[in-house]
């Protein structure tokens, strides 16, 4: 057996998220279709977080393991980037030991979320346009209190499967770069759609249409049945993952 890992970006415009879902478009079906047709057996991709529809990934990580031996590493980069779709792009390929796993290894994860005022049509599904510039300064002060080790109940998805909701988000940084406004959220791990529910809070204090306690008040009573403010998928990417 070979356990195989692939690091690799995506543009999620077009796909259906990352996990493979019947007769929708996905990164993981994607992947495990040519797969199939290169190892001649059945494909389980693993991967390190999951993202949902239109979300892309500038940094993912997947492993699987096959029973074929015989084939070169380096050749089976260029085979899938040659026969994956151009939305898709494999940045590394190599064999690891049996016991790694690109979910349960990871240490941390980080997303970035972008933003601007300004209109660009060539950009509408790479970043949130809100209606006038944000001063990181005051966006960093809102999204401060969720610095640290809390219960992000209140920041999830309803039908979320996941029991425990204790997350370590260790850095929050807002930064301005070309004419974009990032906001890089570094965590141990992130609820679905987290990263989603907190910029869209933030952002409804920023803009005065939520009270200036809001997140607080959210984070000190945790409640997954609570009001969710979801920003809009397009601004969001996969952006680092480290492992132990």
């Amino acid at each position: 057996m070979r356990n195989i890992k692939i690091t690799y970006q995506y543009d999620g415009s077009d796909f259906y998220g990352l996990q493979k879902l019947k007769n929708r478009r996905t990164v993981q079906g994607e992947f495990e279709k040519f797969l199939k047709i290169i190892f001649k057996e059945e494909i389980k991709l693993i991967s390190a977080g999951r993202t949902d529809r239109g979300v892309h990934a500038l940094f993912q990580v997947s492993n699987f393991v096959t029973k074929n031996m015989s084939l070169d590493i380096k050749k089976l980069k260029y085979i899938l980037n040659r026969g994956l779709p151009n939305d898709i792009n494999i940045l590394n390929i190599e064999e690891v030991e049996l016991d790694f796993h690109s979910r349960f290894c990871v240490q941390d994860r980080a997303y970035i979320y972008k933003m601007s005022h300004i209109k660009n049509p060539f950009k509408h599904k790479k970043i949130k346009i809100v209606r006038e510039k944000i001063d990181v300064n005051k966006l960093q002060e809102i999204l401060n209190p969720l610095i640290g080790e809390h219960d992000f109940d209140s920041f999830r998805k309803t039908e979320s499967e996941i029991n425990h909701s204790i997350r370590e988000i260790k850095e929050i940084r807002c930064y301005e770069e070309n004419e974009e406004i990032i906001v890089y959220i570094k965590a141990n791990a992130f609820l679905q759609s987290m990263v989603r529910v907190i910029i869209g809070s933030a952002l409804a204090v920023y803009f005065g249409q939520r009270e200036k306690d809001y997140i607080i008040k959210k984070l000190k009573n945790p409640n997954v049945n609570c009001e969710k403010i979801l920003a809009e998928p397009e601004g969001l990417y996969l952006y680092e993952i480290n492992y132990y």
